[in-house]
């Protein structure tokens, strides 16, 4: 009975547009496009749509676009509240009556702040200390699926390459040389802490420098690499660095992208992100999933606020490349991206025209977004037509046939079905 319960409370949603001033302006972001078809808002061409947000966080609720009895103006938090159920007893049980992820699409134009988002345990403390500037007590585990060739900084490089970059003379006039050579005495017999220790100095040094000292030595890097340019190629992080600078003149995250992984993904790849890990996106759009939580520590790359102190001190300071996920088919049409978080998954589905494909009943809610095309999803006994910008909530046991006439592309957000299959 639950389950044929549940068909019925398969829901189309308003999503949540975010215009943050990094988003790409006007009609050329898909988050604008989205909006638009989703609830018929007006784009305006010179305002930027930052973030397209789908889910439950309160600083940006989806709600309830089609009444079905339910009233006008429901949000999907609030409804779900009356209807625990249809997030099934696993579900509910973790995390209670609300969505454990947070789905959303991004437009990127230009580079989002040097930030990482801190632990459960950090959250709390945080909000507890600062709760105009942190907004809740949860962790932010994330990944960026690309949608477009999507850029970012992620992670610190390895060992060896932070050693280059303590050979750059502008970074080295910001450190000082005690902790510059605290990094380049270290060998491969140290212990992991021992270099641990050495990058969080050096790293913290750098960050903690003065708005003088940073403008002063972003300016020699900058006329340096300029008048290098005519003798040799400069070299990608080179140029990103002279790009960034145009976008955040002076800013000391400009020279600090020098410590970070340069990561370019294709569309359909994937990169993910823990607690208290560095990272910055530079440009593109992707779809991103995360924990319900909206928690930022900035340090740099933004006007907004930072809080270096609390930054530099949660990094992990883990070096090396970030994992790639390409991920893996579930069906001729269904790649499943799946990050080592239990709060979410991804699906990208496309279906050629004429072709039909099934997402089973799980244990656990979803969000399906129609990126692209038309479609119609059979549920129960109930179909519907969907089309580009559809954004639908299906609730646990929930089976769902779509057959297109047209190619269809759509993505889905769930729990992670990993999480199903070990806490049975």
């Amino acid at each position: 009975m639950a389950k044929a319960a549940n068909v019925d409370k398969v829901k189309r949603l308003r999503g949540w547009v975010q215009n943050y001033d990094w988003g790409r302006c006007g009609a050329e972001a898909q988050v604008a496009r989205l909006l638009a078809l989703n609830s018929g808002a007006e784009v305006k061409p010179d305002r930027p749509y930052a973030e397209f947000w789908m889910g439950t966080h309160d600083s940006g609720p989806s709600f309830l676009a089609d009444g079905y009895g339910e009233g006008q103006n429901v949000g999907l938090k609030e409804w779900i509240r009356k209807n625990p159920n249809v997030l099934g007893h696993k579900v509910l049980e973790k995390w209670g009556p609300d969505l454990p992820f947070l789905f959303k699409v991004l437009s990127v134009a230009k580079a989002l702040s040097i930030q990482a988002h801190p632990d459960k345990e950090l959250a709390k403390e945080l909000l507890k200390l600062k709760p105009n500037l942190y907004k809740d007590g949860n962790h932010k585990p994330e990944m960026a699926l690309a949608i477009t060739e999507f850029r970012a900084l992620c992670g610190f490089i390895t060992l060896e390459e932070l050693k280059g970059v303590l050979d750059i003379p502008e970074i080295v006039e910001l450190v000082g040389n005690a902790s510059a050579k605290q990094v380049l005495d270290i060998d491969k017999q140290d212990g992991a802490e021992k270099v641990k220790y050495a990058l969080r100095s050096v790293f913290t040094q750098l960050m903690s420098a003065s708005k003088e000292m940073a403008t002063k030595s972003i300016a020699k890097l900058k006329s340096r690499l300029h008048a290098e340019s005519q003798l040799r190629c400069l070299t990608e992080k080179e140029q990103l660095v002279l790009h960034l600078e145009k976008q955040y003149p002076g800013d000391i995250g400009v020279i600090s992208a020098f410590f970070f992984n340069y990561v370019k993904l294709n569309p359909g790849e994937a990169l993910y992100l823990g607690a208290n890990e560095p990272h910055a996106y530079l440009s593109g759009e992707c779809i991103e999933c995360m924990a319900t939580s909206d928690n930022v520590v900035r340090a740099g790359l933004t006007p907004k606020h930072r809080d270096i102190q609390t930054l530099c001190s949660m990094l992990t300071y883990k070096q090396g490349y970030p994992d790639i996920l390409k991920g893996f088919p579930l069906s001729p049409y269904i790649t499943r991206y799946l990050p080592p978080f239990e709060e979410f998954e991804v699906d990208c589905c496309i279906l050629p025209k004429g072709a039909s494909t099934v997402f089973p009943a799980i244990p656990g809610p979803s969000i399906f977004l129609v990126f692209l095309g038309k479609g119609t999803f059979r549920f129960g006994s109930r179909e519907d037509i969907v089309t580009e910008g559809d954004v639908l909530f299906a609730p646990s046991n929930t089976e769902i046939t779509i057959t297109t006439s047209s190619e269809l592309q759509l993505y889905r957000a769930g729990v992670n079905s990993r999480f199903f299959h070990t806490s049975l």
